[in-house]
């Protein structure tokens, strides 16, 4: 086994960042045009958000516990080897490595280009995809320092970027009729197929609320700063989307968002109700640019996974080294690779549904380990207990049965799909395994 100490470097500051770049990223931006297919409530809309960031904050604040307790880089790879057994966690590591990364950034890269192709329509959308992932790529292979403050820059130009877009869509747009008040339909709709189906897009645009466990390594005071960073980076973005999409319901006729042909340009169409088409494009192509923040945080983040992977299993070893910076480039050109060949044969809305899937399985298997975690070892010192225990980590549990059941029978070929992807690193870990006992 190979053990390396990182330096801890990343401060309270840029934890909170990581977390909220990844967490804003593709999904609120795009998934509201896919919501309202099925959903012409705006209640129930604006409803799903807050389901989501409740989900969101009792995985948070379940998964602190875990990362005060266990703080080495790796994520749910690390706390399921632990907690299960090192099969379990190489299986969720496996994901990680395969698609848990590389398919968001791949959305997020699709998402970048897609609104800077509606200011530009010259410029051609895949090909700027794949030389902004690439860019990024190569900028975290220069060391932690450039990467903490590329990431800290672009993250706060996200957000001021929407909280302006909030403040203007309230200020300047025509306001919309909206239905606020829940009545026997709305809550039908609450209670449908339909809505867990919906819960997976805003499971999916809450996902990255766990992002600063996975460089856990290089975080400064981590029994204290790992839970704050989880916590206050959710409640952050929590607020932001319910916000945001509030403004979109407020800002858009609904029956242009339902008659959107490419759903995911939702905040496009509301930009140019709230500034016009000039403003519109404007607005796009700032989104745009915030995007790279969203890329840059899990190009930074899930390599750390593959890392600590490459340092337990001497099979994979190759994929801890580092370059003379301290960074583990085999690692980001891995992923790098993973990203493009995603980038070339995939389709945004089945990606969604497979990748969250998966996702919501391995931090299902995750928060239940608070529970198994305080059994197996009864003496251990927990720095942080998980608020509201054992009420949170329970419905953080419940919503994501939901919508893993809801999704299974409502997409299953996709989350078929998960499952295969996720047992197909069974064979590899045999594999290593063996090599590792040699």
């Amino acid at each position: 086994m190979i053990k390396t100490e990182n330096p801890r470097l990343i401060g309270l500051v840029t934890a909170i960042s990581l977390v909220m770049a990844n967490m804003i990223g593709t999904g609120v931006f795009t998934s509201l045009g896919y919501q309202a297919i099925a959903i012409q409530s705006s209640f129930v809309l604006l409803f799903l958000w807050f389901v989501g960031g409740i989900y969101a904050l009792c995985g948070a604040l379940s998964y602190g516990e875990l990362a005060a307790a266990m703080p080495r880089s790796g994520g749910e790879y690390h706390y399921l080897s632990r907690i299960y057994h090192p099969a379990v966690g190489f299986l969720s590591g496996w994901v990680s490595v395969t698609v848990g990364f590389a398919a968001p950034i791949a959305l997020a890269a699709i998402a970048f280009s897609q609104y800077v192709n509606a200011v530009f329509t010259a410029i051609p959308a895949q090909p700027l995809a794949l030389i902004a992932v690439v860019v990024i790529s190569l900028i975290h292979t220069r060391n932690l320092k450039v990467g903490s403050q590329f990431q800290d820059s672009f993250t706060l130009l996200k957000i001021i970027l929407i909280v302006i877009f909030i403040i203007c869509g309230l200020l300047l747009a025509k306001p919309q009729p909206l239905d606020l008040i829940p009545n026997t339909d709305s809550v039908n709709q609450i209670f449908s197929s339909s809505f867990a189906i919906s819960l997976a897009y805003v499971t999916y645009s809450y996902s990255g609320w766990n992002a600063a466990i996975y460089p856990a390594g290089e975080v400064k005071n981590p029994e204290k700063n790992l839970p704050r960073s989880l916590l206050m980076g959710t409640a952050i973005v929590m607020l932001l989307y319910l916000l945001l999409n509030f403004v979109f319901l407020y800002a858009t006729p609904f029956d242009s968002i339902q008659a959107l042909e490419e759903k995911e340009k939702i905040a496009a169409l509301a930009a140019q109700y709230i500034f016009g088409p000039v403003g519109g494009k404007i607005i796009s192509l700032l989104i745009a640019f915030g995007l790279i923040s969203t890329i840059s945080a899990m190009v930074w983040a899930g390599p750390r996974v593959t890392q600590v992977i490459g340092e337990d299993i001497p099979f994979f070893q190759l994929l801890a080294r580092k370059n003379s910076r301290g960074i583990p480039d085999y690692a980001i050109l891995l992923q790098l690779i993973i990203v493009l060949v995603l980038l070339i044969t995939s389709s945004f809305d089945d990606v969604v549904t497979y990748l969250e899937f998966t996702l919501i399985l391995s931090s299902f298997f995750t928060v239940l380990g608070v529970f198994i975690h305080r059994w197996r070892y009864p003496n251990i010192a927990l720095p942080y207990r998980t608020w509201g225990y054992p009420f949170t980590p329970i419905v953080f549990l419940g919503i994501s049965l939901w919508v893993l059941v809801f999704i299974f029978t409502g997409r299953p070929y996709q989350s078929l799909a998960g499952l295969f992807t996720i047992f197909l690193g069974l064979p590899v870990y045999f594999l290593a395994s063996r090599n590792k006992l040699a």
